[in-house]
């Protein structure tokens, strides 16, 4: 029996994803296997020692101590994609609102209550309302994940002119990518030339403060920002002297932070993106699949800590070891199960930086003290024993 923590509501449609008889979950429960969350701060948290894995129903990970984990063996997974269409609607959505300045005009709108000669008002005042179409602009799409996928196709299906930038971007994203997107040949380039641009990348050492007050000045006068990824990305000094100049033309955020509230053409929205029952259902279903065959055949995806890493159930036992990717570890752990007597039937070993994960399919009995032994070698952080791994 699986025991399952959940420190936030998840979508009933992703707990059903875990039999009843063989899982168990609550948000108060004594040694789980794996944490099930959303959006809950685990960075004080005593983990249990008995965690294997930890399933966020979202895409950021901002809120689990990753360190930490990765230390403990611990496998973190995000639900990549999963929320991308609720995202890629509130952008193409926000995109509208900003350019027509429609949240200032319906905001004037609701002001002329009680007051007499309301058509001639609305006549006499909407012109300072008045704001461009998007058609025929330049978006500029910075992060082509799942998310940013999504919308460079859906704003050039809307008539504008797309560019991408992403030096990182997948084999995957690439194919899904519209053949109308153009590819700028770097940031700068992107920055130059877009009308509107939009961010899709994590906060990281590299990213804090991508849109400083040089990158900013470098921009078309008026440009728009969108940013649907995390605060920290854009220099909220920078970006108010930015907006008071002219040289930015607005700014809609998904994370609302105090010092941006009553700026004028900042739009904050109270972080909506993945705020759907859709995209709630889909987080939900992703996150519980993933511990599950983690738990229960010991793979590995979309793991933000571990690499990818699966091999098909054999009905045999498998035993899978997290290691620091350093040399003689392999060649340690095979002479340790030969001398158990075990036969290596199947085995996938993967790397992702300085950590490493193995599937090890043997035939023969696996002696009690097994994991001990494998955990005795030398760069070994954690081993798993699945009998009949069907």
């Amino acid at each position: 029996m699986f025991k399952i923590q959940t420190l936030n509501k998840i979508a009933a449609c992703g707990l059903e994803r875990l039999p009843r008889d063989n899982y168990e979950s609550a948000t108060e429960i004594v040694n789980p296997d794996g944490i099930l969350l959303r959006s809950a701060d685990m960075h004080s948290m005593d983990i249990p020692a008995s965690v294997l894995a930890i399933a966020r129903a979202g895409a950021g990970v901002n809120n689990i101590p990753l360190p930490k984990c990765t230390d403990r063996g611990i496998v973190v997974f995000n639900t990549p994609g999963a929320n991308a269409n609720a995202v890629k609607e509130l952008v193409i959505a926000s995109l509208l609102l900003s350019s027509r300045n429609l949240f200032e005009a319906i905001t004037w709108s609701q002001s002329l209550k009680g007051k007499e000669g309301v058509p001639e008002l609305v006549e006499k005042g909407k012109s300072a309302f008045v704001g461009p179409e998007i058609q025929g602009k330049t978006l500029g799409v910075i992060g082509l994940g799942a998310i940013g996928v999504k919308v460079a196709n859906a704003a050039s299906a809307l008539g504008m002119k797309v560019m991408g930038f992403d030096p990182f971007v997948s084999v995957e994203a690439a194919w899904n990518l519209s053949r109308d997107v153009v590819k700028a040949p770097s940031l700068d380039a992107l920055i130059a030339e877009a009308d509107y641009i939009t961010i899709h990348v994590p906060l990281t050492a590299d990213t804090k403060n991508l849109f400083n007050a040089e990158r900013i000045s470098r921009a078309k006068k008026g440009m728009r920002l969108f940013n649907f990824s995390r605060s920290g990305l854009v220099d909220n000094a920078a970006l108010k002297a930015a907006l008071v100049s002219g040289q930015m033309g607005g700014y809609v955020i998904d994370f609302p932070e105090e010092e941006l509230l009553g700026v004028e053409k900042v739009l904050p929205i109270p972080h909506l993106g993945a705020s759907t029952p859709e995209a709630e259902d889909n987080c939900a279903i992703m996150a519980a699949n993933q511990i599950r065959e983690y738990l229960e055949y010991g793979n590995i995806k979309n793991s933000v800590n571990f690499p990818l890493c699966e091999l098909a159930p054999s009905g045999k036992t498998r035993i899978t070891v997290a290691n620091r990717n350093v040399p003689n570890v392999i060649s340690n752990l095979t002479a340790k199960i030969g001398a158990m007597g075990l036969n290596i039937d199947d085995m996938l070993n993967k790397n992702r930086g300085e950590i490493a994960y193995n599937i090890i399919d043997v035939s023969g009995e696996v002696p009690a003290d097994a994991v001990d032994k494998l955990k005795s070698v030398d760069g070994v952080i954690a081993v798993r024993v699945i009998v009949n791994c069907k």
